[in-house]
């Protein structure tokens, strides 16, 4: 039945699939947390994805570790260290709808910052689509109402880092082979969270042991689905169907740990959404245009 399936098919099958994992890794990091620690938990997830990383670059390792920019390489890990430490921590004071909703920035905040540091064009639609996304973060968090706290500078901060590290990464782009950043991320926080566990260790029990085990698992089988996703499909096309993890999110929240999101967080959520599938919409259809603008001159 899969090879039944046209290359498009199979790319989005394999995103959400990878979106699933993410946010069910993300449930199992609360969980984790709750029951021991966020720095566990941090330190689950990046074992895991060392693990996976090495054995499919094992017979190329080598060659796979050499990178032209070792400096980019080490601020990319950095962003995406803190951005994965802002969420972990964040679930153990916040839903996870409320902490995904807002990481849904994202999408229009890389446009933004795309525009600013990578020089790509930012026209007014774009710039309303970030205001209205902000907004929508602003009605989840409702500051002045009497219900924003600190913890929503977790998921604030964390959707801030994972802007950083994709800039960074899209400026890496074709320059150096995917794998290795996966390799040189996965390094980097796996050596970190191991000395940061050694001063905070706390020895699960065979419970939390084994939803650590399933989060490493789960977390890497995630990485792996999405790197075959891209390989196979456009990152335009695949992008809007990242927002299918705050359906994820909420089953979760909801299943799991008794987490009903009200009226306003789904509110904010519809409108970050919204703002998001807009600039996604905006670009597939100004990059046919760009195309055809083009093509004369490659004549």
């Amino acid at each position: 039945m899969w090879s039944r399936l046209s290359p498009k098919n199979r790319a989005i099958l394999l995103m959400v699939g990878a979106i699933f994992c993410f946010s069910s890794m993300d449930a199992l990091a609360k969980a984790v947390g709750l029951r021991s620690s966020p720095v566990m938990a941090l330190w689950a997830r990046y074992i895991g994805q060392m693990v996976l990383v090495l054995i499919l670059v094992a017979p190329r390792l080598k060659k796979v570790s050499r990178t032209h920019y070792p400096k980019l390489q080490l601020l990319r890990s950095v962003f995406l260290l803190c951005a994965t430490t802002s969420f972990f921590f964040g679930l153990s004071h916040m839903g996870l709808a409320e902490m995904t909703a807002i990481m849904d920035i994202n999408p229009v905040l890389i446009t933004l910052g795309a525009a600013l540091f990578l020089g790509e064009s930012l026209g007014p639609r774009r710039i309303i689509a970030i205001g209205i996304a902000l907004i929508g973060a602003m009605i989840i968090i409702r500051p002045g109402m009497g219900v924003f706290s600190w913890a929503a500078i977790f998921p604030l901060g964390a959707a801030i880092f994972y802007t950083s590290y994709s800039l960074a990464t899209r400026f890496v782009g074709h320059r150096e082979d995917p794998w290795t950043s996966l390799l040189y991320a996965a390094m980097f926080g796996s050596l970190v969270m191991t000395g940061v566990a050694a001063f905070h260790w706390q020895t699960p029990d065979p419970v939390t042991a084994l939803l650590m085990i399933v989060l490493a698992c789960v977390g890497t089988t995630g990485q792996l689905l999405f790197i075959r996703a891209f390989a196979a499909g456009e990152a335009a096309m695949l992008a809007p169907f990242g927002y299918v993890g705050l359906i994820f999110a909420v089953l979760w929240g909801a299943v799991i740990f008794g987490e009903f999101p009200d009226i306003w967080t789904v509110t904010g959520a519809v409108v970050v959404v919204g703002a998001g599938l807009y600039v996604w919409h905006r670009e597939t259809r100004a990059a046919p245009a760009l195309a055809g603008a083009k093509a004369p001159d490659t004549l």
